[in-house]
């Protein structure tokens, strides 16, 4: 959608607006604003500069079914069979190189098995399949996300994510907080914390399945602001994955058994999904960003674009009021950019408008 004007200002800033629905993208670069090639001096400062941590990363999610097993089959052959599996699996994703792998929920519980029969399975498999995981994080310096049913010691159980480093050891482990009616039922018990895992590319958050439909656990994601949530499920959620994406200013990575697998930016727009040809996905994806309403940016982000060209995208999903400002810069962060121009990110704006609404005279 092209615009050249704008109601406030006769001017419309957004330079590239880029939309990805479903399994089709369309790329549109609007040319609206005047770019200046930067002088010599700031040339010389920029290259000089200490590079930020490296926010772009690439993202695989995968979602495969589950397999079927024959409930006459010994448990240690089910094992050998997923462990099969999933090498098999992530053999598919492993040329694009990713920083990050994300399977669906309970990846190991295979189908076919009776709840005594799945319980002696998980006995057996133990830690097995998580060591053949940690195998491929080592082996190709990547995180691994590990979803599965895991006995206590206690004798309860946990619904869990663990997060692999590129070294295959535990970085975090995330216990589903809302489990539903029936797995608590089979002595699955919820889990309280809601741990940001520190990665060398940003901050990772969790949520399993059920958890989405949960503001308890989104609010406090929201206050937190991780760069990344994870999302490991048999269930899709629909809306609220871009809910969830837009109301804590995150990326969001679903990974979904027999389902679409999708990432979202912080916008709730889809930036790349599986297909019902090929169930898995992987997308570059630049964490280096913030979200700001138009309201009083105008100005500044058109200057914002005239400085830095291509080397900052402002993008416009429409009819939000919104765009989410991405760092393309070898040295200036997004936040970096915003507080050149005076940017209001929206986390201040909303905020201030509610204040500004507390004055009594702009009260009934």
């Amino acid at each position: 959608m092209n615009r050249s004007l704008c109601r406030k200002c006769g001017y419309c800033p957004i330079i590239g607006a880029r939309r990805s629905i479903g399994m089709f993208a369309v790329l549109g670069i609007l040319a609206s604003a005047l770019s200046s090639p930067a002088g010599e001096a700031e040339k010389a400062a920029n290259k000089a500069a200490p590079k930020p941590k490296n926010k772009i990363i690439t993202i695989a999610t995968l979602g495969p079914r589950p397999i079927s097993v024959d409930p006459q089959t010994p448990p240690q052959k089910i094992v050998d069979r997923i462990i099969a599996h999933w090498n098999a699996r992530f053999a598919q994703v492993l040329p694009d190189k990713p920083d990050l792998i994300v399977v669906p929920e309970a990846c190991d519980r295979p189908a076919g098995l009776s709840q005594e029969q799945c319980t002696e399975y998980y006995r057996v498999r133990g830690n097995q399949v998580q060591s053949s995981f940690a195998k491929t994080a080592r082996e190709n310096s990547c995180y691994v996300v590990y979803s599965a049913v895991r006995e206590m010691p206690d004798g309860t159980w946990r619904n869990s994510c663990i997060l692999l480093d590129r070294s295959g050891q535990t970085a975090g482990t995330y216990n589903k907080n809302f489990p539903t009616i029936g797995e608590m039922d089979r002595k699955i018990r919820a889990g309280r914390d809601a741990p940001i895992v520190e990665c060398d590319f940003g901050r990772v958050a969790f949520a399993i399945c059920f958890d989405l439909n949960f503001d308890e656990l989104r609010n406090r994601y929201a206050q937190s602001r991780p760069d990344l949530i994870v999302f490991t499920s048999m269930y899709h959620g629909g809306l609220m994955q871009s809910y969830w994406a837009y109301s804590c200013r995150s990326h969001f990575v679903g990974a979904v058994a027999g389902l679409p697998c999708e990432i979202r930016n912080p916008l709730g727009e889809v930036m790349a999904s599986s297909t019902n040809y090929f169930d898995f996905v992987t997308q570059k994806v630049n964490l280096d960003c913030a979200l700001a309403h138009l309201d009083y940016n105008w100005e500044r982000l058109r200057k914002l674009k005239t400085k830095y060209g291509p080397q900052v995208s402002i993008h416009d999903p429409g009819c939000l009021g919104s765009v989410l400002i991405t760092s393309e810069h070898p040295s200036v962060t997004a936040r970096d950019m915003i507080a050149e121009f005076e940017i209001e990110v929206l986390d201040d704006y909303l905020p201030r408008a509610r204040r500004y609404r507390e004055k009594p005279e702009n009260r009934e």
